[in-house]
Formats: C-alpha cells, sequence, structure tokens
C-alpha cells in the first residue's frame, strides 16, 4: 500500500526557512542525522525523486507542458521512488515505461500529494483531466 501524505498533514510536520525556497521535514527517521530536503516543487508541477525520502536526482515537469492523459515515460533507464503531485490533477504514476497495467499503478490526487517511497519504481506516469 503506498504511503500518501495529504497537503494537510504535510503543512504539519515542514518547518519553513525564512528567507528560503526550500523546507525541510520536522520528523527525520530514526538514524539519520538529518531531515530530507523537500527542494521547491511548486503549484502546478508534478516531482519525481530518484531515490525515497525526497533524495537523488529530481524532475520537475510542469502542468503547462504535459500533454494530458498521454504516457510520458521517465528518459530511459530512469526511475522515481519519491514524488509530489501539485497539478491540481490526479496523476497515475507506472511501474511500466509504457504505462501498462499489467505492471503496478497508482493515482495519486493533485491536491498537494507527498509520497516519501513508492511501493515500486515509477517508471511513467499520466496526469488526467480531472
Amino acid at each position: 500500500m503506498p504511503t500518501t501524505v495529504t497537503a494537510a498533514a504535510l503543512a504539519a510536520v515542514i518547518l519553513p526557512l525564512a528567507g528560503a525556497g526550500a523546507t525541510h521535514a520536522g520528523a527525520a527517521h530514526a538514524g539519520t542525522a538529518a531531515p530530507p530536503t523537500l527542494r521547491g516543487c511548486g503549484p502546478g508541477e508534478l516531482c519525481l525523486w530518484q531515490r525515497a525520502e525526497f533524495r537523488g536526482v529530481r524532475q520537475v515537469h510542469e502542468l503547462a507542458d504535459i500533454d494530458i492523459e498521454s504516457c510520458v515515460a521517465l528518459p530511459e533507464g530512469g526511475s522515481a521512488t519519491a514524488l509530489a503531485n501539485r497539478t491540481g490533477r490526479p496523476v497515475t504514476v507506472y511501474q511500466s515505461a509504457e504505462c501498462a497495467e499489467t505492471a503496478e499503478f497508482d493515482t495519486y490526487p493533485g491536491s498537494g500529494t507527498w509520497v516519501p517511497e513508492t511501493p515500486y519504481r515509477v517508471r511513467a506516469f499520466k496526469v488526467w483531466e480531472s
């Protein structure tokens, strides 16, 4: 079952840095030296991180540049294991690079969904009209 954090729940544990565009999670996991950085994922964006807990290389896809209801594959060999959906629309992420529903897939609401660790490697996504 995927771990989904709504915008309201996230707001309760995020501490904004005065004058900075980045935020840090307020609750660190046991055994980590510092909380993960949630580098700005702005309104209208789908952000995908290479590693869990919003770490590693981040890809940003703006709603204005996404072909709605079309399969968007990540670059060949690329995948993500954490995501933030701030598009304002539902987004389905797929284990398959072809958006095949024979592999794993999940849909996340666009109202500000933060997923620190997906249950599988995400290789493609679709943004839905509503």
